[in-house]
């Protein structure tokens, strides 16, 4: 079954009287997950806090299956809604399978006795995220990376129809935080769960969510599809950063680019050139490039790192006018590296380019490019 499970009108949240984000709607079915992303300090913990109703929301109702949340028990929303926050606990003297067990406590009576049917649930839960070894250790003695797949079985036994997490994947190494986020979307298919998290990770959010929702400037500025939201220009002043530096194909931010005019030509093209790119931005020196395909690996790194690059539209052989452009960038630097390993009929007249920086006496092999900076510093 497919359908709304969680909703929220007009929902404006904050501290006090003050208003974080204001006016937020939205709503996740059945089998969704949605991400809020945006700056830091935008207010995404605090809509996540007030949607669990650990702060008072300003104004506004979180609906849960058309019911609203105010409405409900504890036990009810217990019962409904899990979570997986970004603070630390210390419980004493428990071990994780205590805790995990505490995900239980909706359903016990007041003495918080497990029955059967609750242990094979804890069983469960830890089964599938892979913490079945960790049952006895004590919460206070794992790993960062361990902890949260211990406190994500205990939200799963919890048997939630929809879970709020913040932040899962910090202070996660990356076999981790895909650890975490397979087995995430794992459970939102086959238990049919909602989800609602915060992510820092750009790359990450636009892999995993079904909808992507944009806080800033005190409201949610976009909601929409990760199509909708990653491929264009709206990343980049979402978070404020230089034109351009956002690279939307791969969903990646780059370092500024080295200011001033080209002093290398860079024969590119294939993908083999990347590294080369990255070495010249961190050491700071500005560099052109050419001729390169509209469609080729390379073109949306050029796009942000280099000064300047002669482009040739995607599937079309490079052209002369293409070649005589690169040529006259070309001459104007002090050294021509080339990166192409393969030549076809396709980049054929990059090939025209490498003839020339030889015989300028320009071209120079980037295993050599050190030796040559040390030699003309």
């Amino acid at each position: 079954m497919k359908g709304n499970v969680i909703s929220a009108e007009n929902l404006s949240v904050g501290y006090g009287k003050k208003i974080v984000v204001g006016n937020i709607d939205f709503q996740v079915n059945h089998g969704e997950i949605l991400t809020l992303i945006g700056a830091n300090g935008s207010g995404k913990s605090t809509i996540l806090k007030s949607i669990l109703l650990q702060l008072e929301s300003i104004d506004g109702v979180v609906f849960i299956n058309g019911k609203n949340i105010r409405k409900m028990s504890g036990n009810e929303v217990a019962r409904s809604m899990s979570a997986v926050m970004t603070e630390r606990i210390e419980p004493e003297l428990m071990t994780c399978g205590d805790v995990i067990e505490s995900g239980r406590y909706p359903y016990t009576n007041r003495f918080g006795v497990l029955s059967a049917d609750d242990k094979e649930k804890v069983s469960e839960a830890m089964k599938l995220v892979g913490v079945e070894p960790l049952k006895y250790i004590d919460f206070n003695c794992i790993s960062d990376g361990q902890r949260q797949r211990v406190m994500l079985a205990r939200a799963i036994c919890q048997e939630p129809e929809i879970i709020i997490l913040d932040e899962p994947t910090s202070f996660l190494d990356i076999h981790h935080k895909l650890e975490l986020l397979n087995i995430l979307k794992k459970l939102v298919k086959e238990k049919n769960l909602a989800v609602i998290m915060s992510l820092h990770e750009l790359d990450l959010a636009q892999k995993v969510s079904d909808r992507i929702m944009c806080i800033n400037n005190g409201k949610a500025e976009r909601t929409g599809t990760p199509d909708e939201i990653f491929y264009s220009d709206y990343i980049s002043s979402l978070y404020d950063m230089e034109k351009k530096s956002f690279n939307n194909y791969y969903c990646s931010a780059e370092l500024k680019r080295p200011q001033g005019n080209p002093q290398i030509f860079v024969i590119s093209g294939g993908g083999d050139g990347i590294p080369f790119y990255r070495r010249l931005q961190r050491m700071g020196i500005p560099f052109s490039a050419g001729v390169v395909h509209e469609n080729d690996i390379e073109y949306p790194v050029l796009m942000s790192l280099a000064t300047e690059i002669v482009v040739e539209k995607a599937f079309e052989p490079v052209s002369d006018l293409s070649v005589n452009k690169a040529l006259l960038i070309m001459k104007k630097c002090s050294a021509v590296v080339n990166t192409c390993n393969k030549w076809g009929s396709m980049n054929s007249g990059n090939y025209v380019l490498l003839e020339n920086a030889e015989n300028l006496g320009l071209l120079i092999q980037p295993d050599d490019f050190h030796t040559f900076l040390n030699l003309n510093r």
